[in-house]
């Protein structure tokens, strides 16, 4: 952070950190590793190309044309589109981030017991006879209003504790790297799962995945796992230089996730054999990062000539390290995305749309009464769905699905968006990674179609396998939202 006047800027480390943080996901690797073996290279190649990486290109260049613009993504599509088509888009994607931090409140506490006791606690966590379930919700309620106090002091605050998880992260993916290298050298060459032919980057080792449908599903993880870089449009006018540091922020950090997954997923194979370590029955998506890097541990321990506990003990640390990393890449995450998605609603929409005070900045350029309301609803519902019972855990699993769908359908609304963009050449363009406009219009289609294919194969895949309740949740939970968010914006036409 720099000094520029009164007000701090982004520095061009701190915004790549911030992206960084927000999209990258370490745990995404060891769990394609458990989907797919290195089968999972080709489709997340496959994703960077078609979907990730021209999709950083549109953002950077949106941020720069409208780098004096406040409300991020809303005010992109308003101008590229029009208000009705930015808003529908931009309520949608808000809301499915309200629904990922209420899961993250009580799913947080995972990497941290992870961090003090070296695996798993939670479902022992009580006091004052109260379950585990009922505690977590307790310090999910806390989690929040914690994060509320502490965001409202501003943006210099957030990226603080940002910065710290996007370093993290990244000495998280250095120690995979570095230790993968020195079993490699040590083992000559060796990997722990072998690499016997092409197949190996084409088959999945997964018996659960070995049909086309549940294969073409793993594209859909793939594009998920690259979300989130939109959430940062709002910072543009937060960033210090945004005509030239905004895009060359997004770009690098484009490429450097789009990389590290590829890598990563890749040198997992080095120390992690897939029979021997994944295929238990307690080896599951929530767990698999923490066995995955015990197992690097054990076998750099074993490669340097250490006795057997003294590899445990190695790959114990090692897994300590993860759940440390981990916890502070998601409280990054949940500081960025509390304030980012709500800051690009609230600044870009007219303040008649909103009740009362809703839609007011403070003297640190927050929406801070958007923010109160926003955290009393997370609050309520964590303490709800933790109290409630198993009804309640049936809505909120209902609510995900409803948002599965929702969260990434605003990729296709910026995308569409975009085609516009380019086409209207009164816009002022600074900054156009792609010269060629009908070159840029054809990408525009492209990432459409991409991401537009990935959602309808993951609302059918459910109903094909006869899980039809699945397919109408997520069906049903765009559906809500638009209708929701037309009576929003007809509401707020009308007091115009």
């Amino acid at each position: 952070m720099k000094n520029n006047g009164k007000q701090k800027k982004l520095t061009l480390i701190t915004l790549i950190l911030m992206i960084f943080t927000s999209v990258f996901g370490f745990a995404n690797m060891p769990r394609s590793f458990y989907i797919m073996g290195y089968g999972a290279i080709p489709w997340f190649i496959l994703g960077g190309i078609t979907f990730f990486i021209p999709y950083a290109f549109m953002m950077a260049e949106y941020g720069s044309a409208f780098k004096d613009e406040k409300g991020g993504i809303y005010s992109w599509m308003k101008r590229s589109v029009g208000p009705k088509f930015a808003f529908v888009g931009v309520f949608m994607w808000y809301a499915s981030y309200v629904v990922w931090m209420i899961n993250i409140c009580s799913t947080i506490w995972i990497p941290l017991s992870n961090m003090v006791f070296g695996f798993d606690t939670t479902s022992e966590w009580g006091i004052f006879g109260l379950g585990s379930t009922q505690v977590l919700g307790i310090l999910g309620v806390i989690w929040v209003c914690v994060t509320f106090i502490i965001s409202k002091r501003g943006i210099n605050k957030i990226t603080k504790i940002t910065s710290v998880g996007g370093v993290a992260v990244a000495l998280l993916n250095i120690l995979l790297i570095v230790a993968s290298i020195i079993i490699l050298i040590l083992n000559k060459g060796q990997f722990t799962e072998p690499i016997t032919s092409a197949m190996s980057f084409v088959k999945s080792p997964n018996p659960e995945y070995q049909s086309t449908s549940s294969v073409l599903s793993f594209l859909v993880f793939a594009l998920f796992a690259y979300g989130g870089i939109e959430a940062v449009g709002g910072l543009v006018d937060e960033t210090e230089n945004p005509k030239k540091n905004f895009p060359k922020g997004v770009l690098m950090a484009a490429i450097i996730i789009s990389v590290g997954y590829s890598l990563g997923i890749f040198l997992i194979g080095v120390s992690t054999n897939w029979s021997s370590s994944l295929s238990g029955k307690n080896i599951n998506m929530a767990n698999v990062a923490y066995v995955v890097m015990n197992n690097l541990g054990y076998t750099l321990g074993n490669s340097l000539g250490l006795d057997n506990s003294a590899s445990i003990q190695v790959g114990n640390w090692i897994a300590r390290f993860v759940g440390l990393s981990m916890f502070l890449a998601l409280t990054g995450a949940f500081f960025t995305l509390s304030y980012a998605p709500l800051k690009q609603l609230i600044e870009g929409t007219p303040k008649k749309y909103w009740p009362g005070k809703m839609a007011s900045i403070d003297k640190n350029n927050m929406p801070i009464n958007a923010m109160a309301v926003q955290t009393i609803i997370v609050a309520v519902m964590v303490f709800f769905i933790s109290m409630g019972g198993k009804s309640a855990k049936a809505f909120f699993e209902m609510l995900v699905l409803m948002t599965n769908v929702a969260m990434t359908l605003p990729y296709v609304f910026l995308a569409i968006a975009y085609i516009s963009f380019r086409k209207r050449d009164y816009i002022e363009k600074p900054f156009l990674v792609i010269k060629n406009k009908n070159l840029a219009i054809i990408i525009g289609f492209i990432v459409t179609s991409v991401v537009g294919l990935a959602n309808i194969f993951t609302i059918i895949e459910p109903a094909i396998n006869g899980n039809y309740k699945s397919t109408i949740a997520m069906i049903s939970g765009p559906i809500i939202f638009i209708i929701v968010a037309l009576v929003i914006y007809s509401n707020g036409e009308k007091k115009i």
